[in-house]
């Protein structure tokens, strides 16, 4: 990418397009919005809609192509409704308009797992549907009057059941500016809101002297968006990503290239950085709506989550009342926080999760999990159920994480016992849901007895029909709200099922199906999403713009293969701010932690070369290693060695938050000796920790980081050495490289901060490794156990006369 041109002059010297003054919705997500009332309950047929969601389009084409020649399908409707200031623009597409009894008939197609011949009535929200497309159209037609027909599927069975109504104009009309009226002062909100906000981006400045090279990272995200192209940015510490990412996508919101930033995060702690940078941001005049989606575990108010009004008095009527809390939210506040939705839900008495997805749509910056977007289960559907792909940025911190994460989120197992645990509790309760629970069994039984230890499948087919014949006959089941103690344990497996199945859409030559039975003698069957590129790209192509930023994003093309499908990416490797001189890089040549070199003897190497780092000068170390196992064995070693000359920590398996907290307040100490932890890497403290200055002045990395060898690890290497010949490298030396670069990456946080870091393996110089080293590495000196003492000593002494 070209850096001639930096950001300013880019933005006011590019033709932009003009902004419209228009407040747009969608039919559906209009009367969903204004309609619901109503309970919180998911008791009641959980996960009927989306399943319905996804059979939808197969049931409606059926009857569409059954309506014959005079039916036509899909016709897309518009209304712009001029309000003086703005236009609002109500847009849908009608499944079916045909003529009856000389009358144009609107025909809106509803997919259900229910008996239909249970319906009295259509279900409200439904109609209310059909009758703005009726509206829409007949002011198209001018025709007097305008029949709407609801066809209901039981998507089981596909009998149908079908009722018809006629409205004349007049009737329609008073009903239609009726639902406008209430939807009035919600786009005069987003219209006045916009006026003010996209004002505010025009005034806003970068609100610090650009560090070198910031100027031109800016730049590319910005000439990014413009092209609407996605960019991956490997941007060292120090570079102020998260500012360089933000400012040129909010001052591309506010010249009209689109209306929400995602900002994506594997992490809380990254998240908080994101926030902290819009509050700075909004102290130089921002003015953006920004909320911050905090898991339902950690907003809900009761102590188990249970969302129902019999056991939360915040379900009850939730839907009554969260309108007039998400306005009186939007008119008090611009961020929009945790304790923020825990106090309007008590005011209000709704659900605070709920009220925070809510909040999110009004928002001009959403601040959330990877979830929210790429998951296929728990993505926003309010943003991207209509199939808007022009107005959204998405900004992926961190974005080294999400390899890992693409390949959770679109990967599922069944196990076998869980199976013949669901059918031993409700066989007292539904015999149906036992015979099905059965023939799932039996075809899990069948894959069993023909499978070795792990055995890869290339169909299950039989297995995918007896889960989706489970899944129909529980969903009638939980139409009933039978309480039972096993209940929660039963709705995990359904959860899974259900997923199971959701999944099996997705599978294709990206995917591995294997079977395993467990060092617990359990047998399981999984969906492994081997490579996410292709899953994630439909994520990525509803947005206009996707950044990709990370301090250890290397090799850029390992995460540019997995992470996208589109050839066209671009890529820009930031400018490290951060002087040489301010840390020593060294690479021991004399020890390593090969499983053939572990013994009592290079343990208490290891541990020398620990000693002699730490002593260099009093103040607070890090030493990583690849194990607990072999944390504990060097850990043994160090005491023997140094007696009580250091302070020693330990981080233990499953360390609970307020430990962690315990555990860092450690650093924040004075010391009259120094301080070693021993940590795990690739743990809670290798990626994330900002200890600053004199908090952390070394880490002693052991090993390369190489994961664990495992079966499925062992699958995924056979997968890739099929495709391109580097399964060992996608599998196990990349990941690998990436978690040390995170570890050595805690030490050099400000440009005030000095420090060492030391990688305690000889395998550090073969040429693969040496390949990945960040351009910033590439002065790094070699030591031995007899040298680094030395050498750590004289840069500590180089450090007191400048």
């Amino acid at each position: 990418m070209s850096r001639q041109e930096d950001f300013e002059t880019m933005s006011t010297n590019i033709e932009l397009p003009t902004i419209l003054q228009q407040i747009r919705i969608s039919v559906r997500n209009l009367v969903e919005f204004l309609l619901r009332c109503g309970d919180i309950d998911n008791r009641v047929g959980q996960g009927m809609q989306l399943r319905a969601m996804q059979e939808g389009t197969r049931i409606h084409k059926k009857l569409q192509k059954s309506m014959g020649s005079g039916y036509e399908a899909e016709v897309p409707l518009k209304l712009e409704i001029p309000t003086g200031r703005f236009l609002i623009v109500v847009e849908g597409r009608a499944d079916g308009i045909f003529m009856k009894d000389g009358k144009p008939c609107i025909d809106e197609i509803k997919g259900i797992y229910q008996d239909v011949f249970l319906l009295e009535e259509p279900y409200p929200v439904h109609l209310a549907q059909a009758k703005c497309y009726a509206y829409i159209y007949g002011l198209r037609m001018n025709v007097p009057e305008v029949g709407v027909q609801m066809t209901y599927c039981d998507l089981d069975t596909e009998l149908v059941k079908r009722f018809y109504d006629c409205y004349t104009m007049d009737e329609l009309t008073e009903w239609f500016l009726g639902l406008m009226s209430e939807y009035q002062k919600w786009a005069d909100f987003e219209y006045d809101w916009g006026i003010l906000s996209r004002e505010s981006v025009k005034q806003l400045d970068f609100p610090y002297p650009y560090r070198e090279g910031q100027r031109e990272l800016v730049s590319d995200v910005y000439r990014t968006i413009l092209r609407k192209k996605n960019l991956f940015i490997q941007a060292p510490t120090g570079t102020g990503k998260t500012l360089s990412v933000l400012y040129p996508t909010i001052k591309a919101v506010g010249e009209g290239l689109g209306e929400h930033i995602f900002y994506l995060t594997a992490k809380t702690l990254t998240a908080t950085v994101a926030v902290d940078t819009l509050q700075l941001l909004a102290t130089k005049g921002y003015r953006g709506k920004v909320v911050q989606i905090t898991a339902k575990e950690k907003l809900c108010k009761c102590e188990v989550p249970e969302c129902n009004p019999d056991a939360c008095p915040y379900a009850k009527g939730h839907f009554d009342r969260v309108n007039d809390a998400v306005y009186d939210l939007l008119m008090h506040h611009d961020l929009f926080t945790r304790e923020v939705f825990l106090e309007q839900a008590d005011r209000f008495m709704v659900c605070p999760f709920e009220l925070c997805l809510d909040t999110s749509s009004w928002s001009d910056v959403i601040i959330g999990d990877y979830n929210y977007v790429f998951d296929p289960t728990v993505y926003l559907k309010r943003f991207f159920a209509e199939g808007n792909k022009s107005a959204y940025f998405f900004l992926v911190d961190e974005a080294h994480n999400l390899v890992e994460r693409g390949r959770q989120m679109y990967s599922e197992t069944i196990v076998k016992e869980d199976v013949l645990f669901a059918k031993r509790v409700l066989k007292q309760y539904s015999h149906r849901v036992e015979l099905a629970l059965e023939r799932v069994n039996k075809q899990l039984l069948h894959l069993k007895r023909k499978s070795e230890h792990v055995m890869v499948h290339t169909s299950i087919n039989d297995l995918v029909f007896a889960i989706m014949q489970f899944l129909s006959e529980m969903e009638r089941f939980l139409q009933k709200p039978i309480p039972f103690p096993e209940r929660d344990q039963i709705m995990e497996l359904y959860f899974t099922m259900r997923n199971f199945i959701n999944i099996y859409e997705f599978v294709d030559e990206n995917y591995i199906i294997y079977s395993q039975m467990n060092e617990k003698g359990e047998f399981s069957v999984r969906l492994f999403c081997a490579d996410p590129s292709r899953n994630l790209q439909a994520r990525i192509d509803q947005s206009r713009t996707t950044v990709f930023f990370s301090a250890t994003l290397l090799p850029i093309n390992y995460y540019k293969k997995l992470l996208s499908t589109d050839p066209e990416n671009y890529a820009v490797y930031a400018h490290s701010v951060f002087q040489k001189e301010q840390r020593l890089l060294v690479v021991a040549t004399d020890v390593s932690s090969k499983y053939t070199r572990r013994t009592p003897r290079e343990y208490e190497r290891i541990a020398t070369y620990i000693e002699r780092i730490a002593a260099g000068k009093t103040g607070n170390y890090i030493a990583f290693f690849p194990s607990y196992q072999m944390l504990d064995e060097v850990e043994a070693q160090f005491e023997y060695l140094t007696g009580e000359r250091f302070d020693i920590l330990i981080q233990t398996s499953g360390m609970k938050e307020a430990q962690r907290e315990e555990f860092l307040a450690h650093f924040e100490e004075k010391r009259t000796r120094s301080l070693v932890a021993f940590c795990v890497l690739g743990g809670i403290f290798s990626e994330g920790l900002d200890l600053r200055e004199d908090q952390l002045i070394g880490t002693m990395i052991v090993g390369t980081g190489l994961p664990q060898i495992n079966e499925e690890g062992e699958l995924l290497r056979n997968f890739f050495d099929d495709r391109s010949g580097n399964g060992f490298d996608y599998v196990y030396r990349f990941p690998g490289m990436n978690k040390v670069q995170q570890a050595a990456g805690r030490v050099i946080r400000t440009l005030a901060d000095v420090g060492v870091i030391a990688l305690l393996d000889e395998r550090f110089l073969q040429w693969e490794n040496r390949q990945i080293f960040p351009r910033e590495w590439e002065d790094f000196e070699k030591v031995t156990i007899d040298s680094v003492e030395k050498r750590v000593r004289d840069f500590w002494n180089s450090k007191k006369h400048n």
